[in-house]
């Protein structure tokens, strides 16, 4: 439903305020507007059994695309689900205030690098601390989202922490305690200070409303207890997704979008309507940067570590007195395309892109 809209009253919004959008905005709109039809190329698979072929049209690929993605994102859960350490996790959320939103909005690239800068710092001085945890290499990964439940700007960071903290001066893992990781008060306070600090130094901060530091900054810390993967599932949706899903919108009317969401802590839904204009202009004021990294890895988490995971595992399970079992790892399988003549298995055949070379399978 999303890319009829897009389809349909794309050309319209880029024709009203095309010299407003960044390219990135123009590109997400063009490549909705063209993923699954012909315009943006054709792949081509053959039965295994039958021989017959079938056609589809290509996904434009565009990380903004609700009709992208499914396979990137499954993927990714399923890593994350692979690599799960036994034990407790926490989900911290570090939100900015509203004064603040419009100097990121402007400077995306510095401020939200800013951003995962200083929240990363925050949770690494606090792990360190031994009043706290004590481990100085703790592991865990953040996912930058900049939309509400209305579509609002409202950038924010959740973090996936495990409850504890690796210690590499004696190889032992410091756990933290049930429930608690570390005062949230003092995440807050830090992370503002990080943050400040990160805006002088890039000669920032003339730009900023000085009341912001003025202002106490959210940070809320969320205990998932041992045995599930609820804040990985969780955040799954939402990794290579912007916004909002087709499952959520309700109807497209007279030039009116009606879509349903829910308050904070309510499990009850709601319905928003905007006009048409409106609600693309929310919608594409998520598109980020070009190439700019949504998902980052901090830790033992992180590509340049070089501490073995199962080193990691041995100490985590060490510290818990070996009673935590890992948590069950159940490979996340991808349907198979099945030929709609015989039931066999559709494999690639071809790819045609328009512009680009048509591309066959080697043999």
């Amino acid at each position: 439903m999303l890319a009829e809209i897009f389809k349909t009253y794309g050309r319209e919004y880029l024709e009203r305020f095309q010299s407003r959008m960044s390219d990135e905005q123009f590109n997400t709109i063009h490549a909705i507007q063209i993923c699954k039809t012909g315009l943006a190329g054709t792949s081509t698979c053959k039965c295994d059994k039958c021989g017959k072929f079938k056609t589809f049209y290509r996904s434009c690929g565009n990380r903004n695309c609700p009709l992208c993605q499914y396979h990137r994102n499954e993927q990714w859960l399923d890593k994350r689900l692979k690599e799960q350490l036994p034990g407790a996790y926490f989900m911290v959320t570090f939100t900015v205030p509203e004064t603040l939103r419009s100097f990121l909005y402007s400077s995306q690239k510095v401020g939200y690098s800013a951003l995962f800068k200083a929240a990363a710092e925050t949770l690494k001085t606090l792990l360190a601390n031994p009043k706290h945890v004590g481990g100085d290499l703790p592991g865990f990964f953040g996912v930058l989202h900049t939309w509400g439940r209305q579509l609002q700007y409202h950038p924010h960071i959740h973090f996936i922490v495990p409850g504890g903290a690796f210690s590499t001066a004696d190889g032992k893992w410091n756990k933290a305690d049930d429930g608690y990781l570390a005062p949230v008060h003092a995440m807050s306070k830090l992370f503002r200070a990080k943050f400040h600090d990160e805006m002088k130094k890039l000669g920032e901060e003339r730009f900023i409303n000085p009341d912001v530091w003025k202002v106490a900054w959210n940070v809320n810390s969320q205990y998932i207890a041992a045995g599930g993967a609820g804040p990985i599932k969780y955040l799954a949706p939402y990794v290579f997704r912007a916004g909002i899903s087709n499952s959520r919108i309700v109807s497209v009317k007279n030039r009116q979008v009606t879509f349903k969401y829910r308050k904070k802590k309510s499990s009850r839904w709601r319905t928003m309507t905007l006009d048409v204009m409106e609600f693309i202009s929310r919608f594409i004021q998520h598109v980020l940067p070009s190439g700019f990294m949504k998902i980052r890895y901090y830790g033992f988490m992180g590509v340049g570590c070089r501490i073995a995971a199962a080193t990691i595992v041995a100490a985590v399970q060490k510290a818990h007195d070996n009673q935590l079992r890992m948590p069950k790892y159940r490979p996340i399988e991808m349907p198979a395309m099945k030929c709609e003549h015989c039931g066999g298995y559709l494999e690639f055949y071809s790819t045609f892109i328009p512009g680009l070379m048509m591309y066959f399978a080697p043999d």
